[in-house]
């Protein structure tokens, strides 16, 4: 793990980066949501520090590196929202909802429920990092660069800090018997459907904005392409995300074991010093 300082200019990103201009609203709709939830895990896991025993000096480590990886993440992100933002309005009441929403939860939920859900969302970063680096190749054809070099960086890195919350629950609620079974367990599934199902249900209403108002433009060939685009692209992600969501049911869940997706630390890579952040010269 380590930190990484990305120079991407989203000046010229389109709203449409994607031929499939489906797949990019959904992952625009995706976009929205790291400006909001990652401010709210780096609190939850600065408070988690502060009772964390000491003597857990590898975990704190790892901590204060998941908390700047996060910091830029949402910083980024911010950046490529804009581009967002400035070209559908409506979405703006649903971002600010969401960030109501976490302030909501940091008010009146305990940590440990905050952490589980925290732990929930980052669950879902190890298939998505599969899918930015094997699974989605045809739709990326023709993509602008900067936003496919924003998600394949932002996705890395979740895979690369993927442990840190499971961790970081386990070593607060876990350590028993019988805390490895209700906590580790069935209160660390709990968090994870909530989270599910909240951002789930805040991405929809995005997307909702964002294709409607698209296809509000549209003459009847057009409208029929754009949903042939959305069924595609939704029976794609449902094939091949959802056998590993799954896993995350088990009582013997483990992101630690969860295999690397093909090319990911030598893209890493490029986000270091001397590297082209993920967008090689034209020449």
């Amino acid at each position: 793990m380590r930190v990484r300082l990305p120079k991407i200019d989203y000046a010229n990103v389109r709203p449409h980066w994607a031929p499939n201009r489906e797949f990019a609203h959904n992952v625009n709709a995706s976009s929205t949501i790291p400006a909001f939830v990652e401010p709210y895990l780096i609190k939850v896991m600065k408070l988690a520090k502060e009772v964390l025993p000491t003597t857990e000096a590898e975990l704190h480590r790892d901590i204060d590196i998941f908390i700047a990886q996060e910091a830029q993440h949402f910083r980024q992100h911010n950046g490529f929202n804009r581009r967002i933002r400035d070209a559908y309005p409506d979405i703006a009441p649903l971002e600010a909802k969401l960030g109501e929403d976490y302030e909501r939860l940091l008010r009146e939920r305990s940590l440990k429920f905050n952490l589980a859900y925290c732990e929930g969302f980052e669950s879902l970063g190890p298939p998505a990092a599969m899918m930015w680096f094997e699974k989605y190749d045809d739709f990326l054809v023709g993509a602008d660069p900067e936003a496919v070099a924003l998600w394949k960086w932002h996705m890395g890195e979740e895979f690369e800090h993927r442990t840190v919350c499971f961790r970081l629950f386990h070593a607060l609620y876990a350590k028993s018997l019988w805390g490895r079974f209700w906590n580790g367990w069935l209160f660390r599934v709990y968090g994870f459907v909530h989270a599910v199902r909240h951002l789930g249900a805040y991405s929809k209403a995005v997307r909702r904005v964002l294709v409607d108002t698209d296809r509000r433009g549209m003459d009847a060939s057009a409208l029929e392409q754009s949903r042939a685009n959305a069924r595609i692209f939704a029976e794609h992600l449902k094939r091949h995300t959802l056998p590993q969501l799954l896993k995350v049911f088990s009582p013997f869940y483990d992101p630690g074991a969860k295999p690397e997706p093909r090319g990911l630390s030598e893209y890493l890579r490029r986000f270091e010093k001397g590297g082209d952040m993920g967008i090689p010269s034209a020449g």
